[in-house]
């Protein structure tokens, strides 16, 4: 039975997910803050963990950090609001397998615990990239209709036939490793290895095991011989995502590399000479990280001879509805549903939302959609609030309590039902808190204590 440890200062959405996962079939167990996680983990081994990014004492990114260092191979799946989507998001460069918004579906919940827990490690770069144990979807590089998309795509089919190294740079989520594949697809190399290794989400202490391989009994921990992800992409292409976290002496040792085309094994005397073409992507400014000497000019040299910049979603409206539309079958054939696509109103609403993760939050947003889609179109009661008012903030996004689609009436609803109609009524009645509390048939100082319990501010 897999173990899953829930990490969450809320009881009530503890004792929650603990009986639901439970039903399903999970042994669980849950605490309160990270500090208890961490000695928790310390103690026994759990195949994922489900962790509020606000906690107490820490962060989900921080004690993200920590876990993958204890047991790489547990995968975190950090539950946040939309107002931390972005912060979200980034952590998935640190290891988080995914992320989850609130409020919490249970059939989202559920299939995203199944996808990570039915994936493993691959073989280069141990822990930190996962494969499915269920057949894949292939990964179809969309290119866009936006003047940007069409820049890409001409870098693309310029530089894929030579074996120059490539810089993609970007914000997290803008699609670097898509460019990277679209790449090595094109390139002479095609029929060899693709391998992507996230510099952001190794630990610094086995990063250069993960690059270069080890042999047994170099270090501690290091039980048999290992091949490193230079040898694993040896004819094909190695793509290192977020190079700017890579240390400083696994820099050194990449400039090595880069520049005699061996790589040695830690603990070992031999060089094994390797074939491969290295692309990097960063989403900070490499050049600044060079004045400020936390990057070496010589290695940033050695792999800027090409460089694409990706441009966020929201600087490329024309081309959020060909990647909605892709995401959508994607998503449909994962959840298998018959969704035909999206009404006139949520097309709009995609089309001018801010897009803080960018093509994952997207993709996020279609399949959590598709999930709650009962009909042919997806319809703006499928949208994540946010997306519906972005002109409402919120200091605290909706309530993480497990909620059914099906409630819809202020009376009944769950706590993130009812805060949904509480804005769409404020909404509807050009927030007017006299006018709203009407349409509710509430009082206005009802009305006042909800505002306050839901933390929404207009």
């Amino acid at each position: 039975m897999d173990k899953i440890l829930i990490i969450d200062d809320d009881q009530d959405i503890c004792r929650l997910l603990v009986r639901f996962l439970t039903k399903n079939g999970f042994e669980t167990e849950s605490v309160e803050n990270g500090a208890d996680a961490l000695k928790l983990l310390k103690e026994k081994q759990f195949e994922l963990i489900l962790s509020d990014y606000r906690l107490p004492d820490t962060t989900g990114v921080d004690l993200l950090r920590k876990v993958k260092i204890i047991n790489p191979n547990t995968a975190v799946i950090i539950i946040t609001g939309y107002s931390d989507v972005k912060i979200a998001v980034e952590a998935l460069r640190y290891g988080a397998f995914d992320y989850v918004t609130k409020p919490l579906y249970p059939d989202e919940i559920l299939l995203k615990i199944k996808e990570a827990i039915d994936s493993e490690p691959t073989d280069a770069g141990g822990s930190q990239k996962r494969k499915s144990k269920k057949p894949e979807l292939k990964k179809e590089f969309i290119s866009g209709e936006s003047p940007q998309a069409h820049q890409v795509q001409k870098h693309i089919n310029l530089i894929a036939p030579t074996d120059m190294s490539v810089i993609i740079m970007g914000e997290t989520g803008t699609g670097k490793e898509f460019v990277a594949n679209a790449i090595h697809q094109k390139s002479k190399r095609a029929n060899k290895p693709f391998v992507a290794i996230d510099c952001g989400a190794i630990p610094k202490e086995l990063a250069g095991s993960e690059l270069f391989g080890h042999m047994k009994g170099a270090f501690t921990g290091a039980l048999s011989d290992k091949k490193g992800s230079f040898e694993a992409a040896n004819g094909g292409t190695l793509f290192l995502d977020e190079i700017g976290n890579l240390s400083y002496d696994n820099q050194v040792k990449l400039l090595r590399v880069l520049q005699e085309r061996k790589i040695k094994r830690i603990g070992s005397n031999s060089d094994i000479p390797i074939d491969v073409r290295v692309i990097v992507a960063t989403n900070e400014n490499l050049k600044a990280a060079v004045k400020e000497h936390t990057f070496r000019e010589d290695i940033y040299h050695r792999l800027n001879e090409f460089s694409i910049e990706l441009s966020p979603l929201r600087e490329r409206p024309s081309d959020v509805l060909i990647f909605a539309e892709h995401f959508l079958k994607i998503a449909n054939i994962s959840l298998d549903k018959d969704v035909k696509g999206f009404s006139q109103t949520v097309q709009e609403k995609l089309t001018h939302y801010y897009w803080h993760g960018n093509f994952r939050e997207l993709q996020n947003v279609v399949k959590r959609a598709v999930l709650l889609c009962t009909r042919d179109l997806i319809e703006q009661e499928h949208l994540p609030e946010e997306l519906i008012f972005p002109e409402v903030e919120t200091t605290k996004s909706a309530t993480s309590v497990l909620i059914n689609p099906e409630d819809a009436n202020l009376k009944d609803a769950a706590s993130s039902a009812q805060r949904a109609i509480i804005i769409d009524a404020l909404k509807k009645a050009g927030f007017n808190k006299s006018k709203a509390a009407k349409a509710l048939n509430i009082d206005r100082k009802t009305l006042y204590n909800k505002l306050k319990a839901y933390d929404i501010s207009i």
